[in-house]
């Protein structure tokens, strides 16, 4: 039984010559893992996009009993970004097998052989993360300064200060569509 596909495109037109490419490329995922009951391509073109090659994006969505699996990808063509995502989408489903259906079957607990794994693993972890450190003075701003000061300081992806309204360290971030996000911290 093959995989029904659903195909929506936003800013763009779904020709039958797209839909058929990606209903041939996409039901083949129901080899790589059964279980599937949807599977829906969503297509959109970003006229906005900093660069050519992220204006055509496919994301990929399926759902199954017990999972849900998503991937996106960006490309000058549309075809590009298909098998783009069908590709990122089986390695995600073989990941998701071998965590899922194949275990390690040596009847251990999880915490004991992840325990036993830090500790032979740990001076050698230390060393091969931290390469550089850095320290600076944080400044209490508001969220308006801090734009202004990661556009100051031409960070252009992300930029860290103190939060003097929450009293507390966020992360500012520039998104695909050129929008901030931010991301608020606590402590445990």
């Amino acid at each position: 039984m093959a995989l029904e596909v659903e195909v929506f495109g936003r800013s763009i037109e779904v020709t039958d010559r797209i839909y058929d490419y990606i209903t041939k490329k996409v039901s083949k995922l129901d080899r790589y893992m059964s279980g599937i009951d949807e599977a829906r391509v969503d297509l959109s073109f970003v006229k906005s996009a900093r660069s050519l090659s992220d204006r055509n994006v496919t994301q990929i969505t399926l759902r199954g009993k017990g999972f849900l699996l998503r991937t996106e990808e960006r490309a000058e063509d549309i075809f590009t970004a298909v098998d783009a995502a069908v590709e990122k989408m089986q390695r995600q489903m073989e990941r998701y097998k071998g965590k899922h259906h194949r275990g390690r079957g040596d009847g251990k607990v999880a915490a004991d052989v992840l325990a036993d794994a830090l500790e032979e693993e740990a001076p050698e972890i230390e060393e091969l993360l931290v390469v550089r450190r850095k320290k600076f003075l944080l400044t209490p701003m508001d969220e308006a300064e801090a734009i202004e000061q990661m556009a100051l300081l031409g960070h252009e992806n992300f930029f860290v200060f103190y939060n003097g309204r929450t009293n507390a360290v966020n992360v500012l971030y520039r998104r695909r569509d050129g929008a901030y996000g931010l991301i608020e911290t606590e402590v445990a």
